[in-house]
């Protein structure tokens, strides 16, 4: 894990945001309580500001980027492996895809999904309680009640990976693979 500071730009993360082994917090940035970066997560506020709400998840290989604009993430927000966010503003209980890309200037309401490789044109204005899929995005429908729960859930579950993670990740030491013939008496 690495959180650097740059020039006069200071990281600020609270002791109960885990921040896995890889991940890289630069600048300018402020996580909030219960929240998590992931392994070789990016988050550089070296130019603009970072702000990420409470319980909200950055997973595996993300890059969060303030350039031209700060870029802000509500609470209870997850975002999925790989996906790309750069100068955006995103609302509390928000679930971005893996691999989607949010441009510059783009605004995503409460309660919304963007799908999985979803590309978010710059400026592109995502309604709350909507599903937006595509590249370029569109709206594509409301949610249901059901989804907009599941949301919450799904931020609520990378809490509590969180806390098992911290409590019990630990670096292992080499095991060399079973014999064949281990593995076979294993198999029965």
């Amino acid at each position: 894990m690495g959180l650097y500071e740059i020039g006069d730009k200071v990281p600020h993360v609270p002791a109960d945001v885990y921040l896995a082994p890889g991940c890289q917090v630069v600048g300018d940035v402020s996580i909030g309580s219960g929240s998590s970066v992931w392994f070789n997560a990016v988050i550089r506020g070296d130019v603009n500001g970072v702000t990420i709400g409470a319980a909200s998840n950055i997973q595996d290989l993300c890059m969060v980027r303030a350039a031209g604009a700060p870029c802000q993430i509500g609470d209870e927000v997850t975002i999925g492996q790989g996906a790309v966010l750069h100068g955006c503003q995103v609302a509390d209980r928000v679930l971005i895809g893996s691999g989607a890309v949010l441009l510059d200037g783009v605004e995503v309401g409460e309660e919304a999904i963007i799908a999985a490789h979803a590309m978010v044109r710059v400026g592109f204005k995502v309604p709350p309680g909507t599903l937006v899929a595509g590249v370029p995005a569109e709206v594509k429908r409301e949610l249901s009640a059901k989804e907009r729960g599941a949301i919450r859930q799904a931020a609520h579950s990378y809490v509590e990976r969180a806390e098992r993670y911290r409590e019990g990740l630990r670096a292992a030491q080499y095991r060399p693979p079973p014999e064949d013939e281990e593995l076979d008496a294993a198999e029965g």
